[in-house]
């Protein structure tokens, strides 16, 4: 992908790292319980869930590239609506409490495949992400680049931004709790109007 675009895919990937998601929140919640060393094993299952989504969004888009040309057109438009839809769930959405999921966390430190194993899991049994990929990955692509080595470009600055993310949660756990539960609703409107804008600027980007 050309430089001007990686750009914009890395700017929107980091906006969207800082997007409240199951994974951003466990890895909050366990730098908070655990540390933020163990909570480096949570972040990792989530890397690895979050690059087998992409791989299977990535292979989605690719028979579509194959079945028409036109496809791309269509996946972005579609894409940006879902990205709209998106942004207007979340402003509308009520703010984080993360008591309640302290609860369900152990008491006592867990092993490491524990906590990689949570991550992992929170990742892949979120449906929900396996549509955003699809719908926010086809912004980016350009048809006539390799489609694989745009699939280790994007998937490796998502991994690594979102890992950078989550880490930064966990470190300063006790920090940013309090002030996502007191701010909550302000954050869920921020975030939201992020993804509408997104899903309004990205279908024109070339």
């Amino acid at each position: 992908m050309s430089w001007h675009t990686w750009l914009i895919y890395l700017l929107a990937a980091g906006g969207l790292s800082l997007t409240p998601g199951p994974n951003s929140l466990l890895a909050l919640t366990h730098g908070a319980l655990h540390g933020h060393r163990r909570a480096l094993f949570t972040i990792a299952g989530g890397a690895l869930g979050f690059m087998l989504l992409i791989a299977l969004s990535m292979l989605g888009i690719g028979a579509l590239l194959q079945a028409s040309a036109h496809a791309l057109t269509v996946l972005k438009w579609a894409g940006g609506a879902y990205l709209v839809w998106l942004g207007i769930q979340l402003w509308r959405a009520p703010p984080l409490q993360l008591q309640a999921a302290d609860e369900a966390l152990f008491v006592r430190p867990p092993r490491w495949s524990q906590l990689f194993r949570q991550g992992l899991f929170a990742a892949v049994s979120n449906p929900k992400a396996l549509l955003f990929y699809g719908a926010f990955l086809p912004q980016f692509i350009d048809p006539a680049r390799s489609l694989w080595l745009q699939f280790v470009v994007m998937a490796g600055t998502f991994m690594v931004t979102e890992c950078c993310v989550e880490f930064l949660l966990a470190r300063l756990a006790h920090l940013i709790r309090p002030a996502l539960e007191r701010f909550g609703k302000r954050f869920n409107r921020v975030c939201g109007g992020l993804f509408a804008a997104m899903g309004l600027a990205l279908p024109l980007t070339r």
